[in-house]
């Protein structure tokens, strides 16, 4: 991953003072609440095809 994904505001508070964090890589700091957080993509979870 050579880019951050962009949280628009915090999942624990729901502030959007969010801010790049530099340890852990990839981090971000949410000024209202202190934590510190990382969003990840983990995959696609596509439908099967149904055989009828």
């Amino acid at each position: 991953m050579t880019e951050r994904a962009t949280p628009f505001y915090c999942p624990y508070c729901g502030d959007e003072d969010l801010r790049p964090q530099e340890e852990p890589s990839y981090a971000w700091l949410c000024a209202g609440c202190r934590r510190v957080f990382k969003v990840q993509f983990v995959g696609l979870n596509l439908p099967q095809e149904v055989k009828k």
